[in-house]
């Protein structure tokens, strides 16, 4: 193998580091799965029949061909179709990684984290997946396997040196001032971003991802140019890796890699908007995946207050309070001094309201006295001791209505206000200050910055009563209001089901289960494009049923159709895993074959032909015995576009209906033959 990348591994070490057989390798039925899929006429029964051994990994391949990282247009429930959905370059690269989570979850490291490596690995195969689907920057499901195995030279050194690289990570985590590259190549002649780019490209994936890979893991420099496929791999990458760090960091940090993660994400044209949509779907995707896959996985809120937060440069919050106060301690029995029997409350808790309300009080005889008063109406209270925990604990509280005692406030309390009102939880919240002036400036002043409500000190417990009870109002408001939201939101994300179930629909033959035309003229243009780029060959067959006409004069359309079942099924025992097919017309089916050169194409044909003329087709009281034309075309200089590809491989149809049905035909064969 040659390794062309910027920075290359040594050859002749990485080949010894391979002969110790030390590297982490898929193991199993995986590798069954890989040494069958190097083989150029493996076919889609024989590795069904490998894969079926492994009961684990059916359940992976078939959720991933369901839509969350394949190209699935239809509930998948069997094996076959499954491989048919998702090919086998993706097949292979599933297998291996799944091999390598199930075989590495621990080891020798002692300062290497396992579960954290394929939890935040698992993260970066949904983000990597999700934003190149976005992006339309390659398959999805290639790529979420470039994004679980990106990083899988870090694994790679803690697997062959444990106790040195040990070492490098407790220097990292004292606080060294060299980066971990730095110190892998200075230790070990070579660092995890090369040993990593070497092992991807020697379980043959391409160059574009071992590239994106290397660059993703070294220093963040990348040079290739604006708008390249490598550049935007190297950015989904990075925006992957750090969105793993936000799913598995400390709180107190997560708005700093959220800021982080936003101006990653921007190098992609992703605004705050999509990025929290991006983030709240991987989020989703992560636990379902980490259920499947047996690696730590938690449901995170909403990312929206994170982004605010992020936004407003937050670097690390102050530490919040971890509990709800106690709302049923003993508080003092004596009132403020306005206070008397005739002013005691006469709402009870069974028919008051329950609402939250959280009082910032630092006189605490007073405080207490409110507490009780607010208790005994039906409130639900918490009570803090200044300003900085009143705003800290808002967050965690989500009160309904905040009591401010605002002499606990400093340069007018404008920084208190606006630290409210700019968050989520703040912006719906009714406010009320218990101050000592009520002149028109002061009312005028506190007014202007956004609090709802002022009552003067000391506080007349009915007058506060009657003052929530307006604020009441408002938050019930607010409430309903943002149930609305909820509701449409709800109503949004099950219209964008329903759409992607249809678009499913539209891409899909019902009958005989295969893609229909539009599903294949879409990867035969990606086909096209990746053999462009990498001079690899693409081959096109064309085939239809010889005589179908006539059983559908003879024994009706509902034959017909289950002759059409029954041709499909024998088509998908012979089928290679790489190979896409699919019904573009009554009994006209077109077979693409990526990476297949004519003869290897004319051979793949050949099966096919065999497959139909072999089958027992069944229906009713009848047994027939069909056959099959086809026709064959592979790309070549005189071929420009996939409309010239499939337009040739239709010429080889009317040959071999001319020539007198059930065969394989071809112009290009025939010019094979006479130049050979």
């Amino acid at each position: 193998m040659s390794l062309t990348m910027a920075t290359p591994i040594d050859n002749a070490r990485f080949e010894q580091l391979k002969a110790s057989n030390d590297l982490p390798s898929p193991k199993g039925v995986a590798l069954a799965i890989m040494r069958l899929t190097s083989q150029d006429d493996v076919s889609m029964a024989e590795l069904a029949r490998i894969i079926r051994t492994d009961p684990a990994f059916v359940g992976r391949l078939v959720k991933a061909a369901n839509g969350v990282i394949g190209y699935g247009r239809r509930p998948i429930a069997s094996v076959q179709d499954a491989l048919t959905v998702l090919g086998m370059p993706a097949v292979r690269t599933m297998a291996l990684g799944f091999s390598l989570m199930t075989h590495y979850k621990s080891g020798a490291c002692e300062a290497f984290d396992y579960a954290s490596y394929w939890s935040s690995c698992l993260v970066a195969a949904v983000t990597t997946q999700a934003v190149c689907m976005r992006k339309h920057v390659a398959a999805p499901d290639e790529t979420y396997c470039l994004g679980l195995l990106a990083r899988v030279g870090e694994l790679a050194l803690a697997t062959l040196y444990p106790k040195e690289y040990a070492e490098v990570l407790r220097e990292i985590a004292d606080g060294s001032a060299f980066l971990i590259t730095d110190l892998e190549s200075r230790r070990f002649g070579m660092n995890h971003a090369e040993l990593g780019a070497a092992m991807l490209a020697d379980w043959g994936m391409p160059r574009v991802f071992t590239e994106a890979a290397y660059h993703s893991n070294g220093r963040g420099e990348c040079n290739f140019p604006d708008g390249s496929r490598e550049r935007s791999l190297t950015e989904a990458l990075m925006v992957a890796r750090t969105m793993g760090e936000l799913c598995l960091a400390q709180e107190a940090v997560r708005p700093a890699t959220m800021y982080r993660l936003l101006q990653l994400a921007s190098r992609l044209a992703f605004d705050e908007k999509a990025t929290v949509e991006l983030c709240d779907d991987v989020a989703r995707q992560w636990v379902d995946w980490g259920v499947l896959l047996n690696v730590h996985a938690e449901t995170l809120p909403p990312f929206e207050h994170l982004m605010e937060r992020a936004a407003q440069g937050e670097a690390a919050p102050p530490e919040t309070l971890s509990a709800k106060p106690d709302a049923a301690k003993d508080a003092p029995s004596d009132l403020p001094a306005s206070t008397s029997d005739s002013d005691m409350p006469i709402a009870s808790p069974a028919t008051a309201p329950c609402l939250n309300v959280l009082l910032a009080c630092a006189d605490e005889i007073a405080g207490g006295a409110l507490k009780k008063i607010l208790l005994g109406a039906g409130y639900d209270v918490a009570i803090v001791s200044d300003i900085g925990m009143a705003a800290e604990y808002a967050l965690d509280y989500d009160p309904d209505i905040m009591i401010v005692d605002w002499s606990l406030t400093s340069h007018g309390g404008e920084d208190f206000v606006k630290a409210v009102r700019e968050t989520r939880v703040g912006r719906g919240m009714f406010v009320v200050i218990l101050s000592e002036r009520h002149d028109e400036e002061f009312m005028v002043h506190v007014y202007g910055l956004g609090i709802d409500d002022v009552l003067a000190k000391p506080v007349s417990p009915r007058l506060l009563l009657a003052r929530l009870d307006a604020g009441k109002r408002v938050t019930t408001l607010h409430s309903e209001i943002e149930r609305d939201r909820e509701e449409i939101r709800h109503f949004a994300a099950e219209l964008a089901v329903s759409n992607r179930r249809l678009q499913e629909v539209a891409m899909m033959d019902p009958l005989t289960g295969f893609p229909n035309r539009r599903f294949f003229v879409d990867r035969l243009l990606q086909e096209w494009a990746a053999s462009t780029r990498n001079k690899r060959p693409l081959s096109c067959v064309m085939m239809d049923v010889d005589n179908f006409r006539a059983i559908n004069d003879a024994y009706g359309h509902e034959v017909g159709d289950s002759v059409l079942r029954q041709i499909s099924n024998a088509m998908r025992q012979v089928l290679r895993a790489h190979d896409v097919v699919a019904r573009t017309g009554g009994d006209e089916f077109l077979v693409m074959c990526p990476d297949t050169p004519l003869e290897a194409a004319q051979a793949c044909a050949e099966r096919l032909r065999q497959a139909v003329e072999g089958a027992q087709i069944v229906s009713g009281m009848l047994n027939l015995k069909l056959t099959v034309s086809v026709g064959l075309a592979a790309r070549d200089s005189s071929i420009s576009d996939t409309e010239s590809l499939v337009r040739r491989a239709e010429q080889g149809l009317h040959m071999a209906k001319q020539a007198g049905r059930n065969r394989v035909s071809g112009a290009q064969l025939r010019l094979h033959v006479a130049g050979a």
